[in-house]
């Protein structure tokens, strides 16, 4: 009936909680217990492995939430009816999303039919420090309920923010906890500032091609966006003062740190131009580097040499933590972060501790920094082996930053179309790209197209671009 043979060693087995639901669910699903069948008593069933009955228990309750058994009163524990997947629509063979901004914005986080996601813009689950999550989560469960009751301070959970400060100060920037903000991801962190330097109506420079989640924002907001090209080695500085002089922005939006979704890296010479276009024009520079623990060199940090006096600095855990932890920052000068935390608390109250709290563990906790060299060794090598595949293809890469998640290519011959039709192609293939129009303030379907390289290994993707590849070629001679 039940398989089960507990591992008490902690570092060769999940916990034995766990051990309890998996075998169960095991036995479950193979039809070895079936509905309506008996399981032991909790004092039963830990007396007959030699375990303790608190983990038996624990387990069965686990097992109730998730629909597994059912607790019946005098009448113990037995395994549930758990329905039949329905004939008919949910049986259909698979059909392709289709692509368009509410998938890309809001669907996609939810649509896990996709095989081969090189369109994405997270690390593969796989990847992440699964232990480290786990001890925190461990951690968390040992906090006393009352120092979780309420809502937390308006500022975020302190350690964290301390933490955060210790560890700007590692990369030349100088700020007290009392300049950090917390906040629900980079994203929430862009809106926040948004809501509360700029008004509807201001016009704001973005770079071209652009973080493609920043695009819906400032639309929302009612902003008017001018671009400015990326050069590999950071922004067109001859556009940047013509911008600036003609438009006048309020604000600057920028990646100084393998950009999204070029993969650039800004130069130092670069990064001193911008500051000095921002001082002579008077704009505000908001700095995205959500991905600098990923860079394992030296690079340049806006904040740092501006002193966090005219730039606006955000960064966040979703690269290197999990995409599901949403714990990100926000870093200025003490007198815009008071207004920064009051819009916060305005437009949703405080930001979840439990969750800060997660993050701090994983910090703290000894793995930490091994796991992001490991990340950094993990991507450089899926970098060398998609430029690679580039390369043999004979497709033009933007940058080879050889860090970070990604690469901006195009296909030979591609010039004279756009991306969005082979993305489409793509998707009927099980295939995600991510098209340049997704990353373009006017939505222009250019040929560029954003690879995730950590997500760019399949045989299949390849294949498929080639034969892509000598279609364009043939369509350009024609």
């Amino acid at each position: 009936m039940l398989d089960f043979q507990p591992i008490r060693s902690r570092r060769q087995a999940p916990s034995l909680v766990d051990q309890v639901v998996d075998a169960f669910v095991r036995a479950i699903e193979a039809q070895a217990l079936r509905p309506g069948m008996a399981v032991p008593s909790v004092r039963e069933f830990a007396r007959s492995h030699e375990i303790s009955t608190f983990t038996v228990a624990g387990a069965y309750s686990r097992l109730v939430a998730q629909g597994w058994l059912v607790a019946r009163p005098g009448a113990g524990y037995r395994v549930a009816a758990r329905a039949r997947p329905a004939a008919g629509p949910a049986m259909a063979p698979w059909q392709p999303p289709r692509l368009n901004a509410g998938w890309l914005l809001s669907d996609i986080y939810a649509d896990h039919s996709i095989p081969i996601k090189s369109g994405c813009g997270w690390l593969p689950g796989e990847w992440l420090n699964e232990e480290g999550l786990h001890q925190a989560l461990r951690h968390l469960g040992r906090v006393p309920a009352l120092r979780i009751a309420g809502y937390g301070h308006p500022y975020g959970y302190a350690p964290l923010r301390e933490s955060v400060a210790a560890g700007l100060a590692a990369h030349g920037l100088d700020v007290a906890p009392d300049q950090v903000v917390l906040t629900q991801g980079v994203t929430h962190g862009l809106d926040l500032v948004i809501r509360t330097l700029l008004r509807p109506g201001d016009t704001v420079a973005v770079e071209q091609p652009c973080y493609a989640n920043l695009l819906p924002l400032l639309r929302l907001a009612g902003m008017r966006a001018v671009t400015v090209p990326r050069t590999p080695d950071g922004l067109d500085r001859d556009v940047l003062g013509r911008v600036a002089a003609e438009h006048r922005p309020r604000a600057l939006f920028v990646n100084t740190v393998l950009q999204n979704p070029s993969g650039a890296v800004m130069s130092m010479a670069n990064a001193f131009r911008v500051l000095q276009a921002a001082q002579q024009h008077d704009f505000w520079v908001i700095e995205d580097d959500i991905s600098r623990e990923l860079m394992p060199g030296i690079a340049p940090l806006l904040a740092a040499l501006d002193g966090a006096q005219r730039v606006v600095y955000l960064g966040g855990y979703s690269k290197v933590i999990s995409p599901s932890v949403r714990v990100g920052y926000v870093v200025a000068h003490r007198d815009l972060m008071r207004d920064i935390a009051r819009t916060k608390m305005a437009v949703g109250l405080t930001s979840p501790e439990i969750m800060e709290r997660v993050v701090h563990q994983v910090i703290r906790e000894g793995r930490y920094r091994a796991h992001i060299v490991r990340t950094r060794e993990r991507l450089a090598q899926a970098h060398g082996m998609a430029g690679q595949r580039m390369d043999e293809l004979g497709m033009q890469v933007w940058a080879r930053p050889q860090a970070g998640l990604f690469l901006w290519a195009r296909l030979p011959g591609a010039d004279a179309q756009g991306a969005n039709g082979l993305a489409e192609q793509a998707l009927k293939d099980g295939i995600w790209l991510a098209p340049g129009s997704y990353f373009d303030p006017g939505e222009a379907d250019i040929p560029w197209i954003r690879f995730n390289v950590a997500y760019s290994q399949a045989p299949e993707l390849w294949r498929f671009l080639a034969g892509a590849g000598g279609l364009a070629r043939q369509a350009a001679r024609s």
